[in-house]
């Protein structure tokens, strides 16, 4: 049985019901699941201060479970970027640790690339994802098999429908190219920029999503990235779900199709949308670090990394996770 933690590096866990029901699902699908005592910490908006969350990153990457599974993300892994002993980090992710989360676990993600070339995987959290009630919708079934599929090394591929045209045409059809995949999300990737936390990634494949942030925040980020040169070293950009904005008066039409449209007429790195991925219900699992595939054909994308991540066993099944999003 695969051990799986789950413990708290960022924002606290605000009530215990939906983590221990996540404990409990996870356990049903085959984990053997602990909680790191500090897993309910809190101080003011933190998983506990930042002696407590460092000490419990440390001790997760210590005990080198199968997979470690960030509680919730929120705010906090920027103020323990330069004490974490990213070697430590690297040493369980090369035994075996798969480092699992999205949002402000962006942050511990691409600094892991950057000091040491570890892979991670952007994928759910135990709260958001595992330990939503059945009166919400309970757990997404694509979100929870492409997380096991990623997390037992079937996985070898997502495919989606890219949907960012209006008109419906293929933009991009017949494109291939092959890079590291990394990414995140948007705002935390921006924040990284300028410090030694930022991976240096020429000829990749960047995959972005965002939260709460109006479309004009948006294209001003990419435009930050294409600015200081991030966007034009890439082969692709793959964006996925830009969720929860709210319309202002002052829009006049203005939406995210726009802010997209505008950011590529400044680059010629192609800009793929419809990516599953970000702060919604159905969410593809994806590792941060290895080489990819990615193929267009049409609208269909495919990105696929094969056996670059680890050696599988004989008689291993390959998967791909794929979600065709109709706009």
């Amino acid at each position: 049985m695969s051990t799986l933690i789950i413990y708290s590096p960022a924002g606290a866990v605000a009530q215990a019901r939906p983590l221990r029901l996540a404990a409990k699902r996870l356990q049903a699908l085959g984990f053997e699941v602990q909680l790191d005592s500090d897993v309910l910490a809190r101080q003011q908006r933190f998983g506990g201060d930042d002696a407590t969350r460092l000490e419990a990153l440390h001790r997760v990457a210590r005990a080198q479970p199968h997979v470690a599974l960030a509680s919730r993300g929120g705010y906090g892994l920027t103020r323990l970027l330069d004490q974490i002993d990213w070697k430590l980090l690297a040493h369980a992710a090369e035994h075996g640790t798969r480092w699992v989360g999205l949002s402000d676990l962006t942050a511990l993600q691409l600094g892991l690339l950057a000091h040491t070339g570890a892979m991670s995987w952007s994928g759910p959290l135990a709260v958001a994802d595992f330990g939503v009630s059945q009166a919400d919708g309970g757990v997404d079934e694509v979100t929870r098999d492409c997380f096991l599929e990623a997390m037992d090394g079937s996985l070898e591929a997502v495919g989606f429908r890219e949907t960012v045209s209006r008109r419906g045409e293929a933009r991009f059809d017949g494109l291939e190219a092959r890079g590291t995949l990394w990414g995140g999300n948007l705002t935390m990737l921006c924040s990284l920029l300028g410090t030694r936390h930022f991976p240096r990634i020429k000829g990749g494949i960047l995959f972005l999503e965002d939260v709460a942030e109006h479309p004009y925040r948006i294209e001003r980020q990419l435009l930050q990235l294409q600015q200081a040169g991030v966007l034009d070293a890439q082969k692709a950009v793959l964006l996925g779900e830009f969720s929860a904005w709210k319309k202002s008066p002052l829009d006049k039409g203005y939406g995210l199709a726009d802010a997209f449209a505008a950011v590529q007429s400044r680059t010629s790195t192609p800009l793929l949308s419809g990516l599953p991925y970000g702060h919604v219900r159905t969410k593809v699992t994806l590792p941060i670090g290895p080489k990819v595939d990615l193929l267009v054909q049409g609208r269909d994308v495919m990105v696929a990394w094969g056996h670059d991540i680890q050696p599988q066993p004989k008689g291993h099944n390959s998967h791909s996770c794929e979600v065709c999003a109709a706009r």
